[in-house]
């Protein structure tokens, strides 16, 4: 039974993902790690280069041409950091509004997955998700890579909640 159901949550899994891609390529016309990178550098906290590259699971290399091409988009924008050794990075206005668009087409990509069950299994699902999310033994780096396109507007009661201010170089 668990193999079945094993099998079954992973064929949902990529659906949900393929959702996912196909919203982001159609909204900015990127997909990879394009679309994570502005829902985390749009949280507002400022992250450096290296704490963005930690949390998408990328090389200082392929960081550094991610954010040199957000940049150009005129999506991002470098700032002086926090303790001035280190460039924060910001959304822009632009930056933002393609942001908002991202998290609306998200979860409008994935919603239609959830329409064939009641508003009651609806319920039940959610709280089985919840409980699987919470049984995770991870760190504080696994749950922002996990939360990396959440958007937490609507995760009133996160079950994994990922504290995006404290990736610092010694994770």
């Amino acid at each position: 039974m668990i193999d079945r159901t094993a099998n079954l949550l992973g064929a949902v899994g990529l659906a949900v993902a393929d959702r996912i891609e196909n919203t982001a390529r159609a909204i900015l016309n990127h997909a990879g790690e394009t679309p994570a990178a502005l829902v985390v550098i749009g949280y507002g906290l400022g992250p450096s280069n290296d704490q963005l590259r930690r949390i998408l699971g990328l090389s200082h290399p392929g960081s550094v041409r991610l954010v040199d091409r957000l940049v150009a988009d005129e999506l991002v924008e470098r700032r002086e950091g926090r303790d001035r050794r280190a460039i924060a990075l910001y959304l822009t206005e632009r930056g933002a509004v393609l942001r908002e668009k991202l998290l609306i087409g998200r979860l409008a990509a994935i919603r239609p997955l959830l329409m064939s069950l009641t508003e009651s299994e609806q319920g039940v699902l959610a709280e089985l998700l919840h409980k699987m999310l919470a049984s995770m033994d991870t760190t504080d780096l696994e749950r922002c890579k996990l939360c990396r396109l959440c958007d937490d507007r609507v995760c009133s009661d996160c079950p994994i909640p990922a504290d995006f201010r404290n990736q610092r170089a010694s994770h």
